[in-house]
């Protein structure tokens, strides 16, 4: 009984012919399979990361954004209450508080929007890489 070469991925060369029953080829190509799909996985965990770590920094700006906006009102409604009260220079200073506040509300803003626009939660790479298992798994076909 004559063993089998086993089979080492490769297409055969013209006039020769494949040695594999049909069994081994079925299981080869279920192996191929279950392995592209499994790498497949593993590319879109990889992108769907960095794409979150993306979304997250923006999220995190907007949130701080929220924390500045909040001090905005916090330290405008400080200034009226100072300056109906009070003399001009405790006014002035709430006033000054505030104005900072609302700079750094608007940065936060800005950059944080900014963030969230430049990720991209499509996946590229895998869309590329599973259009191209289409196009092999259609190949194995014929």
């Amino acid at each position: 009984m004559t063993s089998t070469p086993p089979y080492d991925g490769g297409s055969t060369a013209a006039g020769d012919q494949d040695q594999r029953s049909l069994g081994q080829i079925v299981s080869d190509v279920t192996q191929d399979i279950t392995t592209l799909i499994r790498q497949e996985m593993d590319l879109a965990k990889t992108e769907l990361k960095q794409e979150m770590s993306k979304a997250g920094k923006g999220a995190g700006l907007l949130g701080g954004a929220g924390v500045a906006g909040y001090f905005v009102l916090l330290f405008l409604s400080l200034t009226a209450m100072f300056g109906l009260g009070e003399a001009m220079d405790l006014w002035l200073a709430a006033l000054i508080v505030t104005v900072v506040w609302g700079v750094v509300a608007a940065v936060l803003a800005v950059v944080g929007k900014k963030a969230i626009q430049e990720s991209n939660p499509q996946l590229p790479e895998t869309q590329q890489t599973l259009k191209e298992d289409v196009r092999w798994a259609k190949a194995q076909k014929s």
